[in-house]
């Protein structure tokens, strides 16, 4: 399986591919570098991303999960940049449960990608993220988006 790293603000993450489409995104160096289209669009994406000039992602996910899954995470992905949901918002708009969607979204292969950052708790606490340093990436990851819809005029 093809892998390329990259170097962060929030330190090194590995991007893996199959079959043409992200499958993975891990906390951390990998040990085998690919330079694959896919892999190289991603990097390049990501380093958008981090650097402000993108809010959104444009690439072929492949995440390996159940269907429930991959409803929960089809929905991360219509949060806008910069705003949250909560785990019970998700979870009615799937006529499901916020514990079933809190787990789906914990096993997310491909964080950041589909921003399982944007999904909060009840009453707007963050929660948790298993990510990176836990609740300061989230926070991170929050504040990078909310910063940059502003210089793009995306967000108040």
């Amino acid at each position: 399986m093809p892998q390329l790293s990259l170097l962060t603000p929030l330190g090194a993450l590995t991007l893996s591919e199959e079959d043409g489409a992200i499958v993975a995104l891990d906390w951390g160096r990998g040990r085998d570098q690919a330079e694959t289209p896919v892999l190289l669009a991603a990097r390049e994406q990501l380093q958008d991303y981090f650097d402000g000039q993108r809010l959104a992602f444009d690439l072929p996910l492949a995440p390996f999960g159940s269907a429930y899954q991959r409803r929960v995470w089809a929905a991360l992905q219509q949060i806008p940049p910069g705003e949250t949901r909560s785990y019970g918002e998700i979870a009615r708009g799937l006529g499901s449960v916020a514990r079933a969607v809190g787990q789906a979204n914990g096993a997310n292969p491909i964080p950041i990608i589909i921003p399982c950052h944007r999904v909060v708790a009840s009453g707007g606490r963050l929660g948790g993220y298993s990510g990176g340093e836990g609740l300061a990436t989230k926070t991170y990851l929050l504040e990078l988006e909310r910063r940059a819809g502003r210089q793009q005029g995306t967000q108040p």
